[in-house]
């Protein structure tokens, strides 16, 4: 009789450590494109700087292959990429501070490059503890309420009045010392695990209809409970913290995770009435609400003033045009805050609509991954958090990517793994350690099963041993 041997392992680990190379390869050459722009020469840290980003590439790779050994080889490359392309892009915008600063006469800033580097170390050694601490996601489904009360803590956190801290209008950062921390990063992550434990736990009786109306089914007036629930959590956050991005995110990612729960499209249709009545309540009565709206509409109606940091993204993409004007060849400095909310506008300017389309296609890869790896999973939990973590980055992704197009208000998202910003880092490397968790579970082979009657025609063939006594 022969023991059935499962595979040894995924077959196609040396293919995501070839992508992971490749990541570095783009990383180091736009550096070097970056600082032959800025001084005519190789910027003297670039070894450093490859070696540094490489160490860390390597170790999110191992710890993958050690881990999560089934988990789906394109996620981390793709991520990568993204990670590497967005210390560049900083740097780049280092330079040109530091310009500025040489031409003003002032002190040359030290630059934001570097701590970024700082904060992806912490974010890879996040993702690796992520994977080392959950060994099986449906485990996570236990600490529904402890994760959903945590994450719901860290939300209110800012409006604490010794650490919480006001930035550009919006309550959202806490200090711890001399280290500034927006607490919604990981709270976006624990209500995730809140939302998915929850909805599979009340799927049933959230499907359940109370009438059939043009065609859909309207549920139970008791069960519109935690929709408004939510609803209500997200104006708050709108009123207390001034922040419309954590706003929308959380409460299109209940609605979104809910529908897939249930599969039933009257929750979405109720949760875009919702959406448009907050959206028109908050326009009618906050004055924040209805400036961004005003600069969204008619940007050029004051573009020195109000109106000054849409229009130099606007005048800057236009620039681009089809190739860009060339890393470290441009203007981006002059979009304000363009390390952070901005950062897409110097894709668009110094890479074009090549470069902002090659980005875009790096996240849509990020998502596709996703959504396949919660179509793949075994359990429900697994599917439904897999796909709140991909569509966080699509709603993350869109609403940034709106705001400096033009296409709708902004509204303050930094884009994942692109903008500066050490907690977006850490708590999106987190997430992807958490998708891979899941991935790894559903591409995990299970061992066949073993008929009754195989296993009893096995045992007779085996060849019997006869032992004599001496």
């Amino acid at each position: 009789m022969t023991t059935p041997v499962l595979p040894e392992g995924p077959t196609r680990r040396g293919t995501e450590l070839l992508l992971l190379a490749f990541a570095l390869g783009i990383s180091l050459v736009a550096y070097t494109a970056v600082g032959l722009a800025a001084d005519g020469q190789v910027p003297s840290g670039t070894l450093g700087y490859g070696a540094g980003l490489g160490a860390l590439f390597l170790v999110a790779h191992l710890a993958v292959r050690l881990l999560a050994p089934y988990a789906d080889p394109l996620i981390v490359p793709c991520v990568a990429l993204l990670n590497g392309l967005g210390l560049v892009l900083i740097r780049r915008l280092d330079f040109a501070d530091a310009e500025q600063a040489r031409n003003a006469g002032r002190a040359v800033p030290s630059g934001d490059a570097p701590l970024q580097l700082v904060w992806t170390a912490l974010g890879i050694a996040a993702f690796c503890l992520v994977l080392l601490v959950v060994r099986d996601h449906t485990r996570l489904a236990r600490y529904a309420y402890t994760s959903g009360a945590l994450g719901v803590g860290l939300l209110l956190l800012p409006l604490l009045p010794v650490v919480g801290q006001t930035v550009n209008g919006a309550r959202l950062w806490v200090r711890l010392g001399p280290v500034q921390v927006q607490p919604s990063e990981a709270a976006k992550v624990l209500l995730m695990v809140f939302f998915a434990a929850y909805l599979v736990s009340k799927r049933d009786v959230l499907s359940l209809a109370s009438r059939r109306v043009a065609g859909l089914d309207l549920p139970r007036g008791r069960d519109l409970g935690p929709v408004l629930l939510a609803w209500g959590a997200s104006l708050s956050v709108l009123v207390f913290q001034r922040d419309l991005g954590s706003s929308l995110l959380f409460f299109g990612l209940f609605i979104v995770m809910l529908y897939v729960a249930t599969e039933r499209t009257s929750w979405l249709l109720i949760g875009l009435g919702l959406f448009v009545g907050g959206a028109f309540l908050a326009w009618t009565t906050f004055s924040h609400v209805q400036q961004r709206v005003d600069i969204w509409l008619h940007p050029f109606d004051d573009p020195g003033g109000d109106g000054f940091q849409l229009v130099q993204s606007l005048f800057g993409l236009g620039t681009g045009g089809l190739t860009g004007t060339g890393l470290g060849q441009g203007s981006p400095d002059n979009v304000p805050f363009a390390k952070t909310d901005f950062i897409l506008a110097t894709v668009g300017e110094e890479m074009g609509l090549v470069g902002v389309m090659a980005v875009l296609l790096l996240f849509a890869l990020v998502v596709e991954r996703g959504l396949r790896t919660a179509l793949t999973c075994r359990d429900s939990f697994g599917k439904l958090l897999a796909t709140g973590l991909s569509f966080a980055l699509t709603l993350q992704v869109f609403v940034i990517v709106g705001g400096v197009t033009g296409l709708i208000p902004l509204t303050g998202v930094t884009l994942p793994w692109l903008s500066y910003g050490g907690s977006s880092v850490v708590a999106n490397w987190a997430l992807v350690a958490l998708l891979l968790r899941i991935s790894d579970a559903a591409r995990r082979p299970s061992p066949a099963p073993v008929t009754p009657g195989v296993a009893r025609a096995a045992l007779e063939d085996a060849p019997t041993t006869v032992v004599r006594r001496p």
